[in-house]
C-alpha cells in the first residue's frame, strides 16, 4: 500500500516562528537546533493543523497566525489541512481550502500521520492503546463480537424499555380485559342513548303515575262503593222534598248529577291498563342504571365511555404485542449471549497469541535500543482479552511491573522505538519528538540506525539534539534563531554538503568549531551513511 507523506509544513506567527516554510524528503528526516531555536513550536504548528489545541503553545498563538500542513495521501492526492486565528482570536480549520472543524482534522490525520512523543507516545499509558497494538499486531479482528455486543445492547434496551415483570404485564392485560369486557357488555348504541333512554323513562313513568291517579279518582267519584261521591249525590237529590217549591233545585241538582256521570264516564274511556308495559319501564330503568354507571366510571358520558373502549382496545393490543416482542427478545437476547461468550472466548485466545507473538518479536528490538537486560511482556485478560498492558523489568532479577510505572524516561523512549520498530503503520508518516532524549554514545547510534530502518518502510520526522542519529538522516533541516533590534526570530533550512558538516560539529562541540569537529562530523557522515 503506497504510503502517506508530509511534502510541506508552513508556520507563521507562532511564537519566534515569524515565517517558516519547510518541505520534507521521503525517508527519514531530521530536525535540528539550538534549544530553545523552536523545534517544539514547529511540531506545534504541526500538532495544530492535525487538529490539534496545542495547549502548551497557546501563549505562542499570534493575533494573525496560520499553521498549514500539506500531505500526500496514500491515493496519490494532496491534502491541505490548515488552521489560523479568526478576527475573534478563535481558531479556524480548513481543509482543501473549504472550513472544517478540527473533529474533521483530527479523524482525517489519524489516517496520515502518528506522533510519537518520549512520554505519551502510542498511548503506552492507557490499556485501550496497548490493546490496539495487540490487536493491530495480531491481525484480530473483533468486528463480529462488537456487533454482537451491539446487538446485545439494543436488545436488552429494548427490553428493559417494554418495562415490567412477567406476572405484572399479566395483571395489567386482565385488567385491561375486565374493563373492555364490561363496556362491551354494556352494547352503548350510541353517545346520546342515556338521553334518549331517560327521556322514554320519564314518559312511560308520567303514563304509569296518571293511569294510577285517575283509577283512584274514578272510583271516588263513581265506585261500587258506598263512599263514591256520585252515589252518594243522588241518595242526597232523592231525598229533597216533592213540590213546587223545591222543583227547580231538584231538577238543577239532577241535571249536575247527569252531566257529572257524563264526564265520569268520559275520564273512564281514558282509563287503558295496556297503554303502558310494566316489564318495558322495568327494562328502561334497568338500561339506564347500566348505563349510567358505564357513564360515571369511564369518563362521564357514554361518548367518552366509547372513546375508552376504543383506547382500551389500542392499549390491549399493544400490550399482547409487547408480551409477543419481549418473548421473541428473550429468544434473541439468549441467543446472543451465547454467541457473545464464544467469541469473547475465541477473541481472548486470539488476543492472548497475539501478545505471546508480540512479546517475543519486541524481545528480538530490544538490544537494538540498548536494552539488552530488559524484559517487556504483553498480556490480555479478562473475558474477551481486553483487559491489556505492558509488564517491564529493566534489569534481570528485578520483579516486573507495569512499563509506566516502572521505566525511566530514557528507557521509556527506547521501549517506544523498540516498540515502533514492530509495530509499525508503514502506510502513515511518523514523527519521533526527542525520541533519543537522555541517551548517547553507542545507544544513540543504535537509535539512529532504528529510525533510519524505519525510514526504509515509511516517511520519518525526527527532532533530536544528537549528532549520531542526526547524521543517519536522508534529509536534514536545522532551524535557527536570531535576535534583530530585540526580536526573536526562527527560521528552517535544509542542509547539505559543507553545512551539514558544519550542523553535525556543532552538534559534536558546541559553538567552538574547530578542524577536529568537523573532520570528526565528516567521518561520522561517511560512516553511518
Amino acid at each position: 500500500m503506497p504510503s502517506s507523506q508530509l511534502v510541506e509544513l508552513y508556520a507563521h506567527g507562532l511564537g519566534v516562528i515569524d515565517d517558516a516554510r519547510v518541505e520534507f524528503g521521503g525517508g527519514f528526516n531530521v530536525i535540528t537546533g539550538e534549544t530553545g531555536a523552536g523545534k517544539t513550536l514547529l511540531l506545534d504548528a504541526l500538532d495544530l493543523c492535525l487538529g490539534g489545541d496545542a495547549t502548551p503553545s497557546r501563549h505562542a498563538v499570534q493575533g494573525d497566525m496560520r499553521a498549514a500542513a500539506v500531505f500526500l495521501g496514500r491515493d496519490g492526492r494532496e491534502v491541505v489541512l490548515t488552521r489560523e486565528t479568526s478576527s475573534t482570536g478563535r481558531l479556524r480549520s480548513t481543509l482543501d481550502g473549504g472550513t472544517t472543524s478540527a473533529e474533521a482534522l483530527r479523524t482525517l490525520a489519524a489516517e496520515l500521520i502518528v506522533i510519537h512523543g518520549q512520554h505519551d507516545s502510542l498511548g503506552l499509558r492507557s490499556r485501550g492503546e496497548v490493546l490496539k497494538i495487540i490487536d493491530a499486531s495480531g491481525h484480530v479482528d473483533t468486528r463480529d463480537l462488537d456487533a454482537v455486543r451491539r446487538s446485545l445492547r439494543e436488545a436488552r434496551s429494548l427490553r428493559d424499555g417494554l418495562g415490567g415483570d412477567e406476572s405484572q404485564r399479566l395483571r395489567e392485560l386482565d385488567f385491561l380485559e375486565f374493563q373492555i369486557n364490561e363496556l362491551e357488555a354494556a352494547k352503548i348504541l350510541s353517545g346520546d342513548e342515556l338521553v334518549t333512554t331517560l327521556s322514554d323513562l320519564t314518559r312511560l313513568s308520567e303514563l304509569r303515575d296518571g293511569q294510577a291517579a285517575l283509577l283512584e279518582v274514578l272510583e271516588e267519584l263513581d265506585g261500587d262503593g258506598d263512599g263514591a261521591l256520585l252515589g252518594r249525590l243522588a241518595v242526597a237529590i232523592s231525598r229533597i222534598p216533592q213540590g213546587e217549591t223545591y222543583a227547580t233545585a231538584r231538577e238543577t241538582l239532577r241535571q249536575t248529577l247527569e252531566q257529572a256521570r257524563e264526564t265520569t264516564r268520559e275520564m273512564a274511556s281514558l282509563a287503558d291498563p295496556d297503554a303502558f308495559d310494566p316489564a318495558a319501564l322495568e327494562e328502561l330503568e334497568h338500561r339506564a342504571s347500566v348505563l349510567q354507571q358505564i357513564a360515571r366510571k369511564f369518563g362521564g358520558t357514554l361518548e367518552a365511555a366509547l372513546g375508552m373502549l376504543d383506547e382500551l382496545r389500542t392499549q390491549q393490543k399493544s400490550r399482547l404485542d409487547e408480551t409477543s416482542r419481549m418473548l421473541t427478545l428473550d429468544g434473541e437476547i439468549a441467543e446472543l449471549e451465547v454467541r457473545q461468550s464464544a467469541q469473547s472466548a475465541a477473541a481472548r485466545h486470539d488476543r492472548e497469541i497475539a501478545a505471546l507473538q508480540l512479546t517475543r518479536t519486541v524481545a528480538g528490538q530490544l538490544p537494538r535500543v540498548a536494552l539488552p537486560h530488559a524484559s517487556l511482556r504483553f498480556e490480555a485478560h479478562g473475558v474477551d482479552g481486553s483487559d491489556a498492558r505492558i509488564l517491564f523489568s529493566a534489569n534481570p532479577g528485578l520483579p516486573e511491573g507495569p512499563l509506566q510505572a516502572l521505566a525511566s524516561g530514557g528507557e521509556l523512549s527506547r521501549v517506544l522505538l523498540a516498540l515502533s520498530l514492530e509495530t509499525v503503520h508503514d502506510d502513515v508518516v511518523a514523527v519521533f519528538d526527542e525520541v533519543d532524549a537522555g541517551v548517547g554514545g553507542q545507544v544513540a547510534q543504535q537509535i539512529g540506525d532504528c529510525l533510519r530502518e524505519l525510514g526504509l518502510k515509511q516517511q520519518v520526522l525526527a527532532v533530536t539534539h544528537l549528532a549520531s542519529v542526526a547524521a543517519q538522516a536522508d534529509h536534514h533541516f536545522v532551524i535557527d534563531k536570531t535576535i534583530s533590534g530585540g526580536v526573536a526570530n526562527t527560521t528552517i533550512r535544509q542542509v547539505i554538503g559543507d553545512e551539514r558538516v558544519t550542523e553535525i560539529a556543532r552538534m559534536l562541540a558546541g559553538d567552538e568549531m574547530t578542524f577536529e569537529s568537523r573532520a570528526l562530523a565528516q567521518r561520522l557522515l561517511e560512516t553511518l551513511r
